[in-house]
């Protein structure tokens, strides 16, 4: 496992778009909350060796699996939305025509039940990896006036979901239960000493800023998660001597309105990396015990 020396990881040096292109299919960018390519690779090159078994509880169109099997890793992703999970099983399948030698699924299901969903899995997984969903819809793409020359602005791929029952729709505290049982079934996924990271952000709701990543380290603590680390993931750019914007067109736009009001609102540049460990045995061995079993990803259960 590689030792992790600083606290600021720069992942936002390319767009997404770009960290995406040629090594995803192109449908993958109609999701509205994708993790960004670089972190899913960096935590996984971080806290794992080749051979060891990777899992996103609610992996979308697998990017984490994805960068998983590039690595020699393997993974295993649940998602509730079937629509992500094909594209999931479509991009695993590009990632094999492209050499990557990890082995990995798809489940389409409710997290919030991986352990029955994935019985044959308990204490063998040496990272989860995972984010939670920031509301029912996020920015997604847009049409401005500019862009199309009719007035008004053009917005689609903003809807992760119209499922009532996905955790996208709840409310706070309904989402952190979710979260919560999630985190618990991942528990008894992991092996002694694992890793479980979370990628999450501060999100405003109503105008208010609410402490997503302050709520998701309460919750993970309460599954029994010790805290390990905090590290910054940048979604800017690190330019010469100034920082490279790679905020959304509605994101910039939220912040001007809010500063000609005389409120000191910035759009988001970093997402907090949140790393805990399931208290430790024994450590074990790495290799393709964790793995070798695992279905190929082409896979959809």
């Amino acid at each position: 496992m590689a030792e992790v020396t600083t606290s600021v990881w720069a992942t936002g040096q390319q767009p997404s778009r770009v960290q995406r292109r040629g090594r995803y299919v192109p449908e993958s960018m109609r999701h509205p909350g994708k993790m960004l390519p670089s972190i899913a690779a960096r935590v996984i090159a971080s806290y794992t060796r080749p051979g060891e078994l990777v899992v996103d509880p609610m992996c979308g169109i697998g990017t984490t699996l994805v960068e998983a099997a590039h690595l020699g890793r393997h993974a295993v992703g649940v998602e509730y939305e079937e629509i992500w999970a094909r594209l999931a099983v479509a991009n695993l399948g590009l990632a094999k025509k492209q050499g990557a030698s990890g082995f990995c699924r798809v489940v389409a299901g409710d997290a919030r039940n991986i352990t029955r969903l994935l019985p044959d899995l308990t204490g063998r997984a040496a990272l989860v990896l995972t984010s939670p969903p920031y509301g029912a819809h996020t920015h997604g793409h847009i049409r401005s006036t500019r862009d199309t020359g009719e007035p008004g602005v053009r917005k689609w791929n903003h809807h992760y979901s119209t499922d009532r029952g996905n955790l996208a729709h709840q409310q706070l505290p309904a989402l952190l239960e979710g979260f919560g049982r999630i985190l618990a079934g991942c528990m008894e996924l992991l092996c002694p000493g694992g890793v479980a990271a979370i990628t999450v952000r501060p999100y405003r709701a109503r105008g208010e800023l609410v402490d997503l990543p302050g709520h998701i380290h309460q919750v993970a603590k309460e599954a029994g998660l010790a805290f390990a680390d905090r590290i910054v993931c940048l979604l800017c750019g690190l330019g010469q001597g100034h920082l490279l914007n790679r905020a959304s067109f509605f994101q910039l736009y939220e912040a001007r309105k809010a500063w000609a009001r005389g409120l000191p609102i910035h759009a988001v540049a970093h997402e907090d990396l949140l790393v805990f460990r399931k208290p430790s045995a024994p450590p074990h061995e790495p290799g393709s015990r964790h793995g070798d079993d695992l279905r190929d990803g082409r896979e959809l259960e």
